[in-house]
């Protein structure tokens, strides 16, 4: 799972682990299990098509065994370079699609799936390439493992960030959009959890409202940024949070890392909501009414309350199995934990006798909503290799069906 120790070793080699420190969370990594084509393809393609395959697959088995994160752009590339090959496989008027047997493992539950279905292959391998991207953007804000806020709050890093999340994000959609729909129900109700609709939704939700916290974090450190600009920045990232707790909690059958995967949106739902609460206090307490001073006041001591939860989540969050770290705190959370606190005190001190002249209105106000603004990159599979389309190999309408035909008719 990409908050184990998975996050910066991406094989299995668990010798000197450190418990990992985590900013942005890759719910999960599943990884392709040695594999041969040339039985399943024998008499259908050329040799050394099918031996191209076996090669470039095996080689992201290969890499995913033995790389750590410093080395996950390598295992991208590769990953990358497997799928003209793989597109092949996929295409309907060839006929191979249900040929090979493909073979997964998780690396954390060592949980193995075996499906026949090409599309199954194709979804596992853009997943795969999303959450190794998640894993990236998170390695950008806490390089070698190390705590330092100046390396988490670094400019570049941040902006590095976002683009690697809205890029996650481009992938997850692909699956939920183009891949996902074309798998039989009968083989989707096998998928393990991590494969399941809502939970890839869930994390294609996340890594655009960890983009949004993102920004928020950029506009917390800039002269230039307006409290609207900071307020609208928290009530999207609340809002896409939100759409993602609610993604995950409809599931049923959430595993251990699921659960873990859920307080992890969670906590940062609540810190999303303290956020947007102390930036609409701020600007409701421009208001000249007695009632505008009360519903800022409310907004601090709703923000200060919900920010005592948060940190209650971000403990839960880490001692969820497997074990992790958050790190100290950083861009908005920084700033707010000192002044959520401070506000809240002084201004219920300052309108103290408002508050007790107009009982009546003290109810938290309801936080404006506003329309998302960070969408995904959108992604596109690569053309299909060209080996696939070489006519010297092809037999014209020669199906697959009257290839075991005539295997059958040789046999007599």
């Amino acid at each position: 799972m990409g908050c184990a120790a998975s996050v910066y070793r991406v094989g299995g080699n668990k010798k000197h682990i450190k418990i990992p420190l985590v900013t942005i969370l890759s719910p999960s990594i599943r990884v392709p299990i040695n594999s041969n084509f040339q039985k399943p393809l024998k008499g259908l393609v050329p040799k050394d098509l099918a031996d191209r395959l076996t090669s470039s697959r095996n080689q992201i088995a290969l890499l995913a065994q033995q790389t750590d994160v410093s080395a996950v752009p390598e295992l991208l590339r590769a990953l990358e370079e497997y799928l003209p090959l793989l597109i092949g496989l996929t295409d309907q008027e060839l006929g191979f699609r249900e040929l090979v047997e493909f073979k997964w493992k998780g690396l954390d539950d060592r949980q193995e799936i075996s499906v026949a279905d090409s599309w199954f292959e194709l979804l596992s391998v853009v997943h795969m390439m999303a959450m190794l991207t998640l894993m990236e953007a998170n390695s950008k804000l806490i390089p070698n493992q190390t705590v330092t806020t100046e390396e988490v709050e670094s400019t570049d890093n941040i902006r590095c960030a976002v683009d690697l999340l809205v890029k996650a994000a481009g992938y997850l959609q692909f699956c939920l959009q183009e891949i996902l729909v074309r798998i039989p129900p009968h083989i989707k109700m096998k998928l393990p959890v991590d494969l399941q609709e809502n939970v890839i939704e869930a994390a294609y939700i996340q890594a655009l409202a960890q983009g949004t916290e993102m920004q928020l974090a950029s506009a917390v450190e800039s002269k230039n940024a307006t409290l609207s600009v900071k307020r609208r920045l928290a009530c999207e990232q609340l809002s896409y949070f939100g759409q993602a707790h609610y993604c995950l909690s409809t599931c049923d059958n959430l595993n251990g890392y699921g659960k873990k995967h859920l307080s992890f949106i969670k906590w940062k739902y609540l810190e999303a909501k303290a956020a947007a609460y102390y930036y609409h206090g701020l600007i409701t307490d421009k208001g000249s009414e007695p009632s505008c001073h009360i519903s800022a006041v409310c907004c601090f001591l709703a923000a200060e309350a919900i920010l005592t939860e948060s940190k209650k989540a971000c403990l839960n969050f880490c001692l969820t199995l497997p074990i992790t770290r958050a790190p100290t705190a950083w861009g908005a959370m920084k700033h707010l934990n000192k002044k959520v606190p401070e506000t809240a005190a002084k201004k219920s001190q300052m309108y103290a006798y408002l508050l007790e002249q107009e009982k009546g209105l003290e109810v938290v106000p309801e936080l404006p909503e506003f329309e998302l603004s960070l969408k995904a990159d959108e992604y596109e599979l690569p053309d299909k290799d060209a080996a696939w389309e070489s006519e010297e190999w092809m037999i014209p309408n020669q199906t697959l069906r009257n290839h075991f035909t005539d295997d059958e008719g040789d046999d007599k």
